[in-house]
């Protein structure tokens, strides 16, 4: 299993989103959908029931070893019917 550390931002965005370090895990472990982008980021993407059915979205950098989350965020523009 690969290492995955959190930056600096994302340890803040956690904080100040309010948003629980195991939905990261279960958002990167379990995701519902994923994008690879050019830029080397994989963006992952899960539904979290407990927070309204909102999208997490998880950014991870996979050119840097260990990999790195480099952002957390609900996403406004996708929502899961319950």
């Amino acid at each position: 299993m690969q290492t995955i550390e959190l930056t600096a931002h994302t340890k803040e965005m956690l904080i100040e989103r309010n948003i629980p370090l195991e939905w990261v895990w279960q958002t990167i472990n379990h995701f519902d959908d994923q994008q690879f982008l050019f830029d080397g980021t994989t963006h992952y993407f899960k539904t979290i029931a407990e927070n309204g059915n909102r999208v997490l979205r998880v950014v991870v950098n996979e050119t840097v070893d260990p990999h790195r989350v480099v952002t957390i965020f609900f996403d406004r523009r996708l929502r899961r019917k319950s």
